[in-house]
């Protein structure tokens, strides 16, 4: 049976903090693969996210080098609002024999018992929690949480887009693809 660890995220750009979580999780949980999954609307953000086609040209160009690492377009294809419940079930009827495991970090933890269909969901997934500093994450579903520690780094996509619009650096936030493909598509500037 194959192992796979599901990245979901609006990558607003994708940056490395995330392809550090990804490869934490497939050596530390003994993944076959990553499958990153961009979201065409993410029900939990208000802000204007990029269009979806830059979104997932930015995920190639950072996850190319990898050969565990793939992209899958289930939400993005899927159009509208996408809950996690609705794109395992897609997944478990597409590949009744893999077994996911939806990687989330430690800010997500705490609001996981608030998760929509959060019972089918349990069912559906085991859950790879990553731990910060600042962040407790003790809740009601601790025990179907697999937590791995993670080094501090913080990176976010909000701040690397603030950055990108002030024309600050973004070294060793981005790989230099992303970066190129940011500044030839004119991304994140007013």
């Amino acid at each position: 049976m194959k192992r796979i660890g599901l990245l979901g995220g609006t990558f607003d750009p994708p940056h490395l903090g995330h392809l550090l979580i990804a490869q934490e999780a497939l050596e530390r949980c003994e993944l076959d693969q990553i499958w990153f999954l961009p979201s065409y609307i993410p029900p939990h953000k208000n802000r204007k996210v990029t269009d979806s086609h830059h979104r997932i040209e930015m995920v190639r160009k950072a996850i190319h080098t990898n050969p565990s690492f793939q992209i899958s377009l289930i939400e993005i294809e899927r159009r509208g609002k996408s809950y996690t419940v609705d794109t395992l079930r897609q997944l478990k009827h597409a590949y009744p024999e893999y077994e996911f495991f939806f990687i989330i970090g430690a800010d997500m933890i705490r609001d996981l018992p608030n998760w929509h269909k959060i019972d089918e969901l349990c069912q559906l997934t085991s859950f790879i929690g990553f731990r910060r500093p600042g962040y407790i994450a003790k809740h009601p579903l601790q025990a179907q949480v697999h937590m791995i520690d993670m080094p501090q780094i913080e990176i976010s996509s909000s701040d690397i887009r603030n950055r990108l619009k002030h024309y600050r650096s973004c070294m060793y936030l981005l790989n230099e693809e992303v970066k190129d493909y940011i500044k030839e598509n004119h991304l994140y500037e007013d």
